[in-house]
This record gives C-alpha cells, structure tokens and sequence, in this order.
C-alpha cells in the first residue's frame, strides 16, 4: 500500500547516479522514488535527517537543482505472474520489447514507464479448490498454462489465509480476481498479479540440505566437481576461457524445470549474443525452444549503473517465486563482477570509506546475502511441495587474478569453485576448468548419493582419477627438468592414463551432438574404463610387458571414441573391458606370466 501523504522534496546535488534530495522526511530506505519532471525511476540508499540520497535506475543528465522528488512509499518490488516465461527484462524489470515500442528507438529513453506483465492478455485459469476451502499462504489456488512446458501456479499471496468464499475458472487477465478469501472477517480480493520487494528473501516452510546432485552432463563437472540441487556455484575466469559456453551449457543440459539468466554490468555485443542465441537454442528434453522455460534479465556495461545492481535482485526474486510452485530453478549471473563494480561506483558517489582495491567494506556481506539466497526447500503450502534454487555466478576478475575481493568474497560464501583457466582455453582444451584449481565442498555428500546408485564404486573411481590428475602434474614438473626417459614404467603409465582422462574423459565438445551431453551412467562407464585400463596397464608393465606394447593397443582408440556413443549404445563401453584384458594378455611375455603364477 502507497503511504497516504504523499513525500514530496527537491534535488539538492546531482552526482552522476547519485542524487541527493532535501524536505524528504518521511521516507523509508529503500522505498522507490521518481526524480525530475520526467519522473526517473530511483531507489533511497541512504537517509540523514530529511536528505535524501537516491541512487537513480536511469541516466541524470539534464536533471536539475530544485526539482521535484516524490516517494512512491513502496519498496524496489518485481511484480509477479504469468507472463514472465519467454521474457527480456532489463535490471528493474522493464520489458525491453516493450520499451522499444513506447520510445520508438532501439535506445532507452529515459522517463519510461511500462508494466513488467501484459496487463491485456488473458490466460486460462484453472482452479484446484472449492468454495468453502481452508486455505493458507502459499497454497495453489489454480493453475495456468503459463508455456507448453510450464505450469504456472497461482498462490495464495504471503499473509493471507482464510475460507474460500468465491474462485472463478475461466480466462482473466492478471489483474482480474480469481479468488475471494474471507480473512478475520475481511474479504481479500485475489488476482493472478503478485508483487514482492527484491531485496527480501521470500519465505520458506523448511530448508532443506545440499544433498541431491544437480547433474548438468559435464564430466569434469559432474564427476569431480559437482553441485548439489539448491547449491551455489563461483565461475572465475579471464576474457575467452570461456565462462558464457558454461554458462549456456548449464542452461541448456542442466537438471533445472525453470531457467534465469541474468547479463549483469556484461559487454553490449555480448549480450546481444545471449539474446540472439537463447530463443535458437532448442530445449534437448523436450524439444522445445529453451526460452519456453526461460526468463531472461539484460542489463549490459553501457546501461546505468545503479540499474545493474538492482539486476541481480530482480533476478533471484523470480528465481524464488518459481521455487515456491515446487520447480528447481537455475540461476545464472554473468557476471557478478561488474554488479560489484556498480556497488563501489554508488560507495565512491556516497564518499564512503573505501575498502579494498576501492570496493565498499560491505561487499562480502553484499554478496552472501544474494548467494545465501540460494537453497533447497519445503516451500509454503499443505502440498508440502520441494523446491530448489541453484545460484551459479560468473566472476571476470581483471587479468584473470583470483585474488581480488570479488573473487575471493565470491569464495567464501559459495561450495563450488569451478576455476577457468586461459591457458587451457589457448589450448583448445574445453570446458577450460582447471582440475589442480577447482573444488567442490558437496563431494563428499554427493559421494554417498551416487555409491548408493553405482555400488559403491563411484567414490573410488573418483579419487583414484584425481589422484592420477595430481600425480601427472608432479611428473611433469620432472619431464620438463630431466625429460621422460628418467621416468619408470609405473610412472610413464600414469602420465599415460592420465593424458588418457584429459582427452577422452575431460574434454568436452559443447558444439558436437553427442558429445555435448554425457548422463552419469555413461560417465560413471567411461571413468570406469579408463581407470580399468590403468589397473591392467600396471600389472602388465610389473609382469615384464613392452610400454610401447601396452600404450599403442589397438583397444585404445576405442577408450578415445567412448565420448561418441549415444546414450543407448553405452552398453558398448562395457564389452571394452574384456576386450582390454585380452589385448593385455596378448602383450605380457610368457615368462613373465609363468612367473607371477
């Protein structure tokens, strides 16, 4: 509800997206204010007295001293409904088709002012109780088919519970009522429009722990650093290692029902190719276009400033909104750096005390309020329904240095680091995650998930492949010094197994069509393998065979084509085996077999 009196100031000071605005007693923080006579759209960030300072969400120039400042009395709020599917917003939630239409340009003008949902469109509304129901917050009153892929559910809205006294079935459009709930003898009137302010978190009946995978058919992600349904995930990386192929990859593969992807403070021309690229991308699981369950957030380095840290919020508050219908949400910033870049522009505007490298003391407690956000939960409602949002943010530290605060902030709140490295990506090796960097805190859990699965097998497959990645990097270090021929046999057979896990195993083609996706049964297979030919190898090798022998099998050009089986030809992978034991067998001396019998 908008306060009765109306908060009326004038600008003071402008300083870029800084404005400072006096006879502003009243106002809350946080509450949205229009600026100027164009009525730009800003938000208070901080009080002292009657002086206001607000952080506008459009361009200043040609604002004035002594212009009016009037407080909406509401909080920065996204509104909430059907319609959101398929969309592009920019930060605080404008339709970007939309704004083109009203300025006639392809350019933001400013002062602009369209709903976030189509007000004129009607969806069919379904209900799912009856008149006379007890109903509580969270509760489906009906569904909407939102997208061919999406059912929309209606909620009754926080802090309402009561006795359904009507609920109408038929199309309306969002701001029609749907429902009447009697409420302490009160009628509430029930439409399919919700609103909720970004900055805080939507509640939750239960939370859940981290402990079901949220597989997204990378092997190197998947299988050594996986993230749990509900975790959160960093994704450092400099220019060209290839952050926005992850990120599509997860979009696209990962085990997710609803897609936000939010461009925070990303290049102009890069955006544009998210843009262009998300509605091309067809959805593998059901053949769809992705967009069908995406919703898309665009808020790009030359847009304002203040608008990019908004971004983030207006993000995260859909991603719960669908969570709370009992989907598993992914969420994708890319990039977070430059959100936190906007926040020490403000500071700097605000004359605060700068912090490290000129950030603002707050920017860890920033950040982990927006990861924190993240989880796996029992949302609201007597359907007890799970629900889940997984928080995955790129970070673009300048000149790849991983020791900067919005890198190592970034650590410190999120469980899984998947470190991209340039030198990898030079080589044309992809996803360019670097294993000796990388870590996942949801391993050990995850573990005990798929062992349960795997007989057992799983944890052990897993650490003996690490470990033979960590060994290989040790040897190296030898073979550049001395070169390889002061290696032993054992040793030259790890480098073997372990160049083996690089190039049949790690890398991945995200352009090949088979390639591109790998389900952890056929992961699980192919690990296997590889570490089955180690085994052999080694025994082979203690009883006297030929490294040249052993390394050149003809067997080893099928280990290197396993990649490329479809998903039900996987059965393939375990014929290989035999076939290892008795190509083995051909090369081990007969001597050498009489004499380890």
């Amino acid at each position: 509800m908008a306060t009765e009196k109306v908060i009326k100031g004038t600008i003071e000071k402008i300083s870029g997206p800084l404005v400072v605005a006096k006879g502003m007693y009243g106002a809350s923080m946080y509450d949205v204010v229009r600026i100027g006579e164009i009525g730009l759209v800003g938000e208070i960030i901080e009080l002292k007295g009657d002086t206001a300072s607000i952080q506008a969400y459009e361009e200043t120039s040609g604002l004035m001293p002594g212009e009016p400042v009037v407080s909406t009395g509401l909080p920065l709020s996204v509104e909430l409904g059907p319609g959101l599917m398929e969309q592009f917003y920019d930060g605080v939630q404008r339709p970007l088709h939309l704004i083109e239409e009203v300025a006639k340009s392809h350019y933001i003008s400013r002062g602009i002012d369209v709903p976030a949902i189509d007000r004129e469109k009607k969806w069919g509304f379904v209900p799912r109780v009856k008149k006379g129901d007890i109903v509580a917050e969270g509760d489906v009153l009906g569904v909407v088919q939102e997208t061919v892929l999406v059912e929309h559910k209606i909620l009754v809205p926080y802090g309402v519970s009561g006795k359904v006294l009507e609920i109408r079935e038929g199309d309306f459009k969002v701001e029609e009522t749907v429902a009447v709930i009697e409420q302490s003898g009160e009628k509430k009137n029930v439409s399919m429009l919700q609103r909720w302010p970004v900055r805080k978190p939507r509640p939750v009946a239960k939370r859940l722990p981290p402990v079901i995978p949220l597989t997204t058919g990378q092997r190197v992600v998947d299988a050594f650093f996986p993230i749990a349904m509900g975790g959160t995930a960093c994704v450092p990386g400099p220019f060209g290692s290839g952050k926005t192929v992850i990120q599509h990859q997860l979009a696209k593969w990962a085990e997710a029902e609803i897609v936000v992807y939010v461009g925070c403070g990303e290049r102009g021309n890069e955006m544009t190719d998210v843009l262009l690229e998300f509605p091309e991308l067809e959805d593998p699981r059901s053949g769809q276009p992705l967009m069908k369950r995406t919703v898309l957030i665009a808020n790009t380095s030359n847009m304002p400033v203040a608008a990019r840290e908004a971004s983030i919020y207006t993000a995260i508050t859909m991603a719960e909104y669908y969570r709370d219908m009992g989907y598993s949400v992914a969420l994708m910033a890319d990039s977070t750096s430059r959100w936190a870049e906007a926040l020490r522009e403000m500071s700097g505007r605000l004359e605060e005390m700068p912090g490290e490298e000129g950030y603002p003391a707050y920017l860890g407690t920033r950040l982990a309020s927006f990861y924190e956000r993240a989880g796996r939960a029992i949302v609201l409602g007597k359907e007890g329904l799970e629900g889940s949002v997984t928080a995955i943010g790129a970070v673009s530290p300048p000149g790849g240095d991983l020791s900067e605060p919005v890198s190592q902030n970034t650590l410190r709140v999120t469980k899984v680091f998947w470190g991209l490295d340039a030198n990898l990506a030079y080589q044309r090796h992809f996803p360019a995650i670097n294993w000796l960097l990388s870590y996942s805190l949801y391993t050990d859990k995850l573990d005990e998930y798929w062992d349960e699965r795997f007989d057992d097998e799983w944890s052990s497959l897993r650490i003996e492949g690490m470990t033979l990645l960590e060994d290989e990097d040790s040897l190296r270090e030898i073979v550049r010094l001395v070169g390889v021929d002061a290696l032993s046999k054992e040793e030259r057979m790890v480098l073997e197994t372990a160049k083996s896990l690089r190039e049949d195993f790690l890398h991945q083609n995200a352009f090949h069509e088979v390639d591109t996706y790998a389900s952890m049964e056929k992961q699980f297979k192919m690990l296997k393998t590889i570490i089955a030919f180690h085994d052999l190898g080694m025994e082979a090798l203690k009883k006297g065979a030929s490294m040249n022998e052993v390394f050149n099998l003809p067997v080893r050009e099928a280990i290197a084509r396993m990649r490329y089986l479809e998903e039900k030809e996987i059965s393939k992978i375990d014929d290989l085996e035999d076939r290892m034991k008795q190509e083995i067998n051909g090369v081990i001396p007969v001597g050498g077999e009489s004499d380890a019998a």
